[in-house]
């Protein structure tokens, strides 16, 4: 099973290194002089992105101006509606046609 020259305490661990494709060994892992730095694409999608965002506020502010100061119903509309529901069944408009027709 196991050879005669196997010991526990001496497991050795073989790694393989590849070489580095720089010719100064100081490769940082793709941290070079350029790291960090923005392209001349990314400030044009960030104008681009500042563009949209000031057409999509502009546009906001238009439909916020269309709305009403309130959504409550205003007192008079709210009294008429509670009286008309108050009445009899019978709707006004014939009683005056009624008293109208009367009179002739």
């Amino acid at each position: 099973m196991l050879s005669p020259d196997f010991s526990l305490g001496s497991t050795v661990a073989l790694v393989a290194v590849q070489p580095s494709n720089t010719n100064d060994g100081n490769d940082k892992g793709g941290q070079g002089e350029d790291f960090g730095k923005s392209s001349p694409v990314g400030l044009v999608l960030l104008i681009v992105f500042f563009i949209a965002i000031f057409f999509l506020v502009k546009s906001m502010n238009k439909h916020i101006k269309g709305l009403p100061a309130s959504f409550d119903e205003p007192a008079e509309g709210a009294a008429a509606s509670s009286e008309a529901s108050a009445e009899p069944a019978e709707p006004t408009s014939s009683k005056a046609s009624k008293a109208a027709k009367k009179k002739d």
